[in-house]
């Protein structure tokens, strides 16, 4: 729903482009002041202008590389020297790599671990206490459906994500009664700039399925996490496959993701 009172704030995190720009779009529309985070700074100052005259919100933008471990902490201390409480923290930014694990390249998955692990604690981490002492905020960690399954060729991403989830999950329940909420976004393969920074061209998994807007997925994602729900699977064919490995036993679970991913497999 639009805001009434003084406006809230939302960080959003990868906010250049695919979900994290739809994100942006979706919290300018109901009023939310934005804080936009990502590596293209000139693409981020753009976008910012655009929602700004659009929607008369406020927007600043933080130029980071979320794979470097000091970024978030320097992210949160220049929005407190701002004197910028966060109400909304959308730890979007994230990406894949796919391949088998003996042939990917160690720094890239390195680098895959910090963003999508390590920067997504680290911001929870240093923006919760806020929330908790106003007794509000809002957290939405955008995981995958990757995260109910093991990943054959794409063993780290998909490890990564089911972090996401038990993170989520866990905080969600030790946060109730709190006045903050934690929501775990778990989309299936959405139609962005992932699927070719992934090298995800040769999974069968992306032809096979159709793929949701990051549009429709951001929507799905904000309407979950303003009604506090802790888990959200957009779309029934992503849902029903999001629970499909709790009826099968592991192996045969880890056998169909890699049937799915491997050209090879006809």
């Amino acid at each position: 729903m639009d805001q009434t009172g003084p406006r809230r704030t939302a960080l959003i995190t990868g906010a250049s482009a695919g979900i994290g720009l739809s994100f942006a779009r979706v919290f300018a529309e109901h009023g939310f002041n934005l804080v936009l985070t990502a590596r293209r700074e000139d693409r981020l100052q753009a976008i910012a202008a655009g929602l700004a005259q659009q929607y008369g919100v406020g927007v600043r933008t933080i130029a980071a590389d979320l794979a470097d471990p000091d970024a978030p902490k320097r992210m949160t201390d220049e929005l407190t020297e701002a004197g910028i409480a966060v109400d909304v923290l959308v730890n979007n930014a994230g990406f894949g790599l796919y391949g088998p694990f003996t042939d990917t390249a160690w720094d890239t998955e390195l680098q895959m671990l910090r963003v999508n692990i390590v920067a997504l604690t680290a911001l929870t981490k240093l923006l919760l206490p806020g929330m908790v002492a106003r007794r509000y905020g809002r957290i939405l960690n955008v995981g995958s459906t990757a995260a109910f399954q093991p990943g054959p060729l794409m063993a780290v991403y998909y490890a990564t994500k089911a972090y996401v989830l038990s993170f989520s999950e866990a905080l969600a329940n030790e946060l109730a009664g709190s006045g903050v909420t934690v929501t775990a976004l778990c989309p299936g393969p959405t139609a962005s700039e992932f699927q070719s920074a992934a090298q995800l061209e040769k999974s069968r998994l992306v032809g096979f399925l159709r793929m949701q807007t990051s549009d429709e997925v951001a929507r799905a994602g904000y309407e979950a996490l303003m009604k506090g729900k802790p888990v959200v699977v957009p779309g029934l064919t992503n849902w029903l496959g999001s629970q499909s490995p709790r009826f099968f036993p592991r192996r045969w679970v880890t056998a169909i993701v890699r049937r799915m991913q491997d050209p090879r497999q006809a």
